[in-house]
């Protein structure tokens, strides 16, 4: 082969993605939050489950390294990774190459967990309203974290018991009259859980923060989802800046279901991941929400993952869509065009301190590869090349 025609070769295979020296991470919300328990067990070991073959197609047409599954049911008595693996990903799916990761991080998280209490204020206990996260079954609207890297699980933290009493200037709903004081102070924050899943990649290391707030609606005039929704993505305001998560001179008050205390190190490197449910202009959101971190000096927004095919179908569906004043090619979800549109809702946010080189939404328009696939969630996959 000629050197001229070695180099094209290669600048081909980089541009599309088969050689390349960045880490690509990516964050989906799948939809696959199904509404029994052992649903998703069975979809698993199936192997037949047309939702997971488009949603494992995507996976291996993006080809990330590193990638947060929201909605992705948490069952302790199933190893999901291994079987989601060999029966999806392992398989040649809608024409793509197999892809499969060898180590993965899941935990607990408080959808569909009865708190005993009534929450939601409709007269009985034990519904879906009145667990620490709404879900109808423990784990349901779960998270899983797929990684071609190692997962270093002894270092990693967790949040899912962390009080939302304990946030500073915590917003409580309807002014402190919603909840009793002995439940407000047995409240948790996370409507699922807050994750650092530290990963080593190549010998330097890189915090994937994880989480998936509470929609800023279902409620009523009080505002609980959307104030918890707003404290939910303000959480990481105070871990990931560490001059922040002083208070009172102490950081006592921060601390992981290990009993560790005290936000990440001054000088790590981060990815914020995950369904935000909160979009920068439209939808129901508490305004600011994700401008806490969108605004942030010590998070990098200079690469704003978009696509073709949310401005395609922005402008085909009207609607909401047509009163929005965000960009629809930034939008990574699907919705009802009469009452909600399109949102940006799904994000990766990396710390001032990591390179980015490159970035998108999954959102291919009608004549790019891959259109065929995204039904498969009215989320759209995000992904963000990175260089350490």
């Amino acid at each position: 082969m000629g050197r001229a025609l070695y180099i094209f070769f290669l600048i081909f295979l980089v541009s599309t993605g088969n050689l390349r020296a960045d880490v690509r991470v990516a964050t989906f919300n799948i939809a696959m939050g199904l509404s029994r328990e052992g649903e998703m067990a069975a979809a698993l070991e199936s192997g037949a489950n047309e939702r997971l073959k488009k949603v494992a197609a995507i996976l291996q047409q993006v080809r990330p390294d590193i990638v947060l599954l929201n909605e992705f049911d948490y069952d302790p008595g199933v190893d999901a990774a291994v079987m989601f693996n060999r029966n999806y990903l392992a398989r040649g799916q809608h024409g793509r190459e197999p892809i499969e990761y060898a180590w993965h991080f899941r935990a607990p998280v408080n959808t569909g967990i009865d708190s005993g209490m009534d929450l939601d204020r409709d007269g009985t206990t034990g519904g879906p309203g009145d667990a620490w996260g709404y879900g109808s079954f423990a784990g349901q609207y779960g998270m899983l974290l797929l990684s071609r890297y190692p997962v270093l699980d002894d270092r990693s933290r967790t949040f899912q018991n962390f009080p939302w009493s304990r946030l500073p200037a915590a917003n409580e709903p309807g002014d402190g009259s919603y909840y009793p004081r002995d439940v407000w102070k047995r409240l948790r924050l996370s409507s699922k859980s807050h994750w650092d899943v530290l990963i080593e990649i190549d010998g330097a290391e890189l915090h994937l923060l994880a989480h998936h707030p509470t929609p800023p609606v279902f409620d009523g005039p009080e505002d609980r989802n959307g104030l918890r929704n707003f404290d939910e993505v303000r959480f990481w305001k105070y871990y990931g800046h560490p001059a922040k998560n002083r208070v009172h001179g102490t950081t006592d008050w921060l601390v992981d279901d290990q009993g560790r205390s005290g936000g990440i190190d001054p000088d790590a490197r981060f990815l914020i991941a995950g369904d935000f449910n909160a979009d920068p202009f439209d939808g129901d959101s508490v305004p600011g929400s994700i401008g806490q971190l969108l605004e942030a000096d010590w998070i990098d927004t200079s690469c704003e993952p978009a696509s073709k095919g949310g401005r395609e179908a922005a402008l085909e569906q009207g609607g909401r869509n047509d009163r929005h004043r965000g960009h629809p090619a930034l939008d990574t979800s699907d919705f009802n065009d009469e009452y909600t549109g399109n949102l940006r809702l799904d994000y990766l946010l990396p710390s001032a301190n990591l390179e980015v080189t490159a970035c998108g939404v999954f959102w291919p328009a009608a004549d790019e590869p891959g259109h065929d696939l995204v039904d498969a969630s009215d989320h759209r996959l995000v992904w963000m090349d990175i260089r350490l």
